[in-house]
């Protein structure tokens, strides 16, 4: 079988490249090449797939079993896909987000019917967007599209976690190991669903060339879901330090300037979510989420903690933090002496 992957290094992408050449695929990467030497046993394609010519001139003769799409974030990114891929892949799947499911919340569990609707966040009206062209596209010119839509999803030297500054985790890290106060959004008592990336690859090859598959939107996540208090707790258990949570209303978070809460928050972390998983295991028979948070969380941090590369400081964040964990002090001595 062979496979394209536009993308096919990141996060998400990167274990299910490494599963595909260790099931005998023939795996093709079109991206840029900055990671590439991750996966030394496929094919890299050097080019930048926004640049359609080039990525034409690239392509021209060849045709896929299946074409996966990591990197389109724009309805007019997956337009140009409709272009280059019609009649040349079997299977053409598109990564959108789960983010994308109405917010704020009207079920307590997400299944892939819920309505698409996110009024916070433009990210995930994007993603719809890209949804909605390429559905058009499967209705009209019958092409072979299936969805997947991902919801937090994290793997070794990342963590799922609620409040972070612009450069990653490593500046909450910092501040547990510290004993500083983390934010934490609301009262850290709502549902989150995290899933661990080399879980994730497990179903999503499980929809490679499946014929089931086509013309179908399905999300992939775990069955684990734990509140923000456990996240962070378990985060502070591994690094053998208090938990100290400072709780900040995710309405206030949002009114910040300097960071754009408002979508990753009121838009997407402040919401419950808890997934009905029950249409991906009909796809992928046998399929279920084996990795633990605690046990994800450990392999990530012991990755993190030996990796000076995986270390990015953030003071502006640790600055930003410490003002809102003092505003929040003041308030709680103020209402308490009403």
């Amino acid at each position: 079988m062979k496979a394209l992957l536009i993308g096919g290094t990141g996060t998400i992408s990167l274990p299910i490249t490494q599963k595909l050449l260790e099931l005998g695929w023939q795996v093709s990467l079109l991206n840029r090449g900055s990671k590439n030497n991750l996966v030394p046993g496929a094919e890299h394609i050097p080019c930048d797939i926004n640049d359609e010519q080039a990525a034409e001139a690239a392509l021209a003769g060849r045709s896929f079993d299946v074409v996966a799409q990591f990197v389109a974030y724009h309805p007019a990114q997956v337009a140009r896909d409709i272009r280059l891929f019609t009649g040349k892949t079997r299977q053409y799947i598109f990564i959108s987000s789960a983010s994308a499911y109405v917010k704020p919340t009207r079920n307590p569990v997400i299944t892939d019917a819920t309505p698409l609707s996110n009024p916070y966040w433009q990210y995930s009206r994007e993603k719809i967007g890209c949804e909605q062209v390429l559905l058009a596209a499967r209705d009209e010119q019958a092409f072979p599209l299936t969805i997947v839509r991902p919801s937090h999803t994290y793997g070794v030297g990342t963590l799922p976690l609620g409040v972070h500054g612009g450069k990653g985790a490593w500046q909450v890290v910092k501040r547990v190991l510290e004993r500083k106060p983390v934010l934490i959004p609301g009262d850290g008592t709502s549902l989150w669903t995290v899933t661990w990336a080399e879980d994730f690859a497990e179903a999503f090859i499980g929809l490679m060339g499946n014929d089931h598959a086509i013309g179908e939107a399905v999300h992939i996540t775990s069955d684990e879901a734990l509140t923000w208090n456990q996240i962070h707790r378990l985060l502070a258990e591994a690094l053998d330090r208090p938990f100290l949570p400072c709780y900040v209303p995710s309405t206030l978070l949002a009114q910040a300037q300097d960071y754009d809460y408002t979508g990753s928050l009121l838009g997407d972390k402040a919401n419950c979510a808890v997934f009905d998983n029950s249409k991906i295991k009909r796809l992928v028979p046998g399929f279920t989420a084996r990795t633990r948070f605690d046990q994800g969380l450990r392999r990530s941090l012991e990755y993190i903690l030996k990796t000076p590369e995986r270390q990015v400081e953030d003071p502006d964040f640790d600055a930003f933090s410490d003002r809102v964990a003092e505003i929040m002090r003041q308030a709680e001595e103020e209402v308490a002496a009403l």
